[in-house]
Formats: structure tokens, C-alpha cells, sequence
């Protein structure tokens, strides 16, 4: 057993990240709360959207990376750029929506105009700036941007590495979790947007975190149908969480859903015979029907991606830190870009079990990340343990560290990266 480690030794937040433990104070700390916009979401790779959320030239999103509040636009020829949400001219924000379509983005405070690209196209009295303003030097400053399957990411950082090198071990998954559009593009459904009292690092661990799901959930396991809760009954099964690199990780809940296009000869699950039916009364063929069907309910896992985007499931859900003590969380629903009514309608409707304002799952989650949270208070030292599992690990098919379904595997994999960038120099 470890000895205790005082905290007054500990002289910066990467000391506080252990092997085998972090502090709490990484939960209720302001001043570290400001070193994390520097040095982590400054300084790496932030998830802002997907390309099914921008659907047309003009649609566009507002974001943020950090305390960088973000435009992700389509232009007219179809590409996607991720600009500050700032006027050049004095600094009001020059998009208010959450999503939506626009011809142009206008300053609300002097009116400058600004294209889908971000460049600077009118100004009232024009004649003011004769000779010592140059429109082209003042469009809106665009951020790096890359993407993967549809998923958008942003990095303030130029020389940050490609965003697939970043990825890494996570591409795989990502590969798999696009999936379950049933055999469609993914698409974007809408989301649903909340804020709980707790620190942004506490959601970020609780994607990676099986060990809670029978206490937690409980209500929800109650919902379900037998053959349902059964699926869910999976601690004692083969799942594993894996150390994916860069701070990602993946828990596997289910085995037999992680790839869905496989096995599509099974049986189909009684609670599907329903939705199976309309289909093939639809005129799909059985192949389609059963390829539906297995991807309605999502894939077998969880994939963290550092530091705040999850491939949860059958949705994604996206942190974003408000304050020492505030998220908001962004559930987005997915389904199949063109894929039957019934299908989309189904898993919207899956959506809401858990994960809506009114379901099963997330006001239960919420509950607990308030108390760890309000617990983080208590005392003046102490250690949030993160060693579940450590004297079991293995080595993955694919190299990688993994430990058992309900092992604390992933929230170590993130909080090393974390404490990585935690340990840059602080800037000037």
C-alpha cells in the first residue's frame, strides 16, 4: 500500500496525477482550471462537430474550443472552416445561433461583413479606411481544422501533429462506430444540451466507467425487457477497457456489438421483431432488414476521445468546460443519413430512454458527477483512486494495455495525457 502524499509537496496540477490516483483538487481548483484552457485545450486537438450537422452551404455551427468560442461554417463551394467568433473590428461576436443557415456573418455593434470563408467583404463608410485598412488582412481568423469520418476537429495549435497521427489506436474504433448507421452515412439528429454543478474531468471519466452502470442504473436496468437487461448485464462478461494512446481508450461492454456489420444471421432480438417487420413491409430486403436491426441499437462500447468527445454507444457526447465547477454536456443523436423513418424513429426513441431529459440514464449520471463533485470539497487532502484493476492488465490483439470491462484502464489513459500537457511550460 502506498503512503499517503502530502499535498503541500506538491508544487504544480502534473504532480498531482499519479499512477494510481489524482488529487481532488483538480476538480475545485480555479487557478488549475485556467492552466487546463492553456496547456490541454489549447494545445491539442478539440472535437467541435460532425459534417451531417452542416448539411448545406451556409449551415453552420457555433462552438468552442477552450474559452475560444468558434464559428464551423460550410462555404459555398462545400468546404468547412472553423473561425474565432470575433469581429476584427472590436471584438463583438458576429454569430449568436447554436446551428442554422446564413448567407454572410454581420457584426451586430458597426456592421462589418464577413463571407462563409471568414473573409472580409463590406464595411459601412468605407472611405474612413482609405489607405490603411487592407479588407484582406481582416477576415476572421480561421483555426487549423481536420477530419476523420465526418468528425470535425480544431487545434489552435499550428504545428500540433496531422489529426489521424493524433487519433492513433482510436481510428479503428471510430471506423466501427460509423457503423450503425445501418448500412447509411451517420447522420446528426439533434442534441441535447445540459449543464451540471461539477468539474469537466469528472464526465470525461465516467464514459470510461463500467464499474458504476448496476448501481447508477439501476432504474434503467429496470426498464428493460429480460433479454434487454441481460445485455446489459455485462461485468462479469469478456468486455475490456484498452489504452488507446494520446489519452484515448475504449471499454467494450458488449463483444458481439462491436463490429455491425457481422453476424448479421443471428436471431433477431425479440424486442426488434416490431421494427424488423415494418421494414421488410417497407420492401427491404431480409439483408437490409437485418443490417437495420443490429445497428438500431448501437454499437457494443464506449470510445473516449481526449479531451472532449465520446463515441458513446449510440451517440456522441461532447464536454465542454464552463468553469472549475460547471459543464455542459451536448448528446447528440445519430442515426442513417437517408435510412428508413422507422429506423431513425427508433433510435431516436432509444435516445430518450437513456440519455433524454426525461430517461432512464443521464439525470441518474448527472446526480452522481454533482456528488463527486460536492465531495471533492470535503477535507483538506485527499486522493480520487484510479487503481481498479492495475495488478490484472494485459497486452491487447493490438498492443495496447487493457484491463478488464470494469477496470479504471481508460481514466488512467486520460488523466496521463492530461498530465503531459499539464507539464508544458506555462506561457508567457
Amino acid at each position: 500500500m502506498k503512503t499517503e502524499i502530502n499535498v503541500k509537496n506538491i508544487s504544480s496540477a502534473a504532480d498531482m496525477v499519479l499512477d494510481d490516483r489524482v488529487h481532488k483538487s483538480l476538480y475545485s481548483d480555479e487557478k488549475i482550471f485556467e492552466e487546463e484552457l492553456d496547456k490541454v485545450f489549447d494545445n491539442t486537438w478539440v472535437w467541435l462537430a460532425h459534417e451531417s450537422e452542416l448539411p448545406e452551404a451556409g449551415s453552420y455551427k457555433t462552438a468552442q474550443i477552450g474559452r475560444h468560442p468558434v464559428i464551423v461554417v460550410r462555404d459555398r463551394k462545400k468546404n468547412i472552416h472553423v473561425m474565432l467568433n470575433r469581429c476584427r473590428h472590436r471584438g463583438a461576436t458576429v454569430c449568436e445561433g447554436k446551428t442554422g443557415k446564413t448567407k454572410a456573418f454581420t457584426c451586430p455593434y458597426h456592421g462589418w461583413g464577413y463571407g462563409l470563408d471568414g473573409s472580409l467583404r463590406a464595411l459601412p463608410k468605407p472611405e474612413e479606411y482609405e489607405n490603411i485598412l487592407d479588407k484582406a488582412e481582416f477576415g476572421l481568423i480561421k483555426v487549423r481544422t481536420e477530419s476523420y469520418q465526418g468528425m470535425i476537429f480544431a487545434t489552435l495549435k499550428d504545428d500540433l501533429e496531422p489529426l489521424e497521427e493524433f487519433l492513433g489506436g482510436a481510428k479503428k474504433w471510430i471506423d466501427l462506430f460509423i457503423k450503425q448507421g445501418g448500412g447509411y452515412p451517420l447522420k446528426a439528429m439533434g442534441d441535447h444540451r445540459f449543464r451540471f454543478p461539477g468539474n469537466w474531468k469528472i464526465q470525461l471519466e465516467n464514459t470510461t466507467d463500467a464499474y458504476h452502470f448496476p448501481i447508477v442504473h439501476k432504474s434503467f436496468i429496470s426498464s428493460l425487457d429480460e433479454e434487454a437487461a441481460d445485455t446489459f448485464d455485462f461485468l462479469e462478461g469478456e468486455g475490456f477497457v484498452e489504452d488507446l494512446g494520446n489519452g484515448h481508450s475504449v471499454m467494450v461492454m458488449i463483444p458481439e456489438l462491436v463490429d455491425l456489420e457481422e453476424n448479421l444471421d443471428e436471431p433477431i432480438p425479440e424486442r426488434y421483431t416490431a421494427l424488423a417487420k415494418e421494414l421488410a413491409d417497407e420492401g427491404h430486403s431480409d439483408l437490409e432488414v437485418r443490417r437495420l436491426v443490429r445497428a438500431v441499437g448501437g454499437s457494443g462500447f464506449n470510445l473516449n476521445l481526449f479531451p472532449n468527445v465520446a463515441c458513446s454507444m449510440a451517440f456522441f457526447r461532447n464536454l465542454v468546460p464552463i468553469s472549475v465547477n460547471e459543464t455542459e454536456i451536448h448528446h447528440i443523436a445519430i442515426g442513417g443519413d437517408g435510412a428508413p423513418q422507422a429506423f431513425n424513429q427508433k433510435r431516436i426513441r432509444l435516445h430518450e430512454h437513456f440519455q433524454g431529459p426525461m430517461g432512464f440514464g443521464t439525470p441518474d449520471d448527472g446526480e452522481a458527477w454533482e456528488r463527486v463533485q460536492a465531495g471533492s470539497m470535503a477535507g483538506n487532502d485527499g486522493w480520487i483512486m484510479l487503481n481498479r484493476g492495475m495488478s490484472r492488465l494485459s497486452t491487447s490483439d493490438d498492443g495496447n494495455v487493457k484491463g478488464a470491462v470494469c477496470s479504471e484502464t481508460g481514466m488512467r489513459a486520460a488523466y496521463q495525457q492530461y498530465k503531459k500537457l499539464m507539464s508544458q511550460p506555462s506561457k508567457q
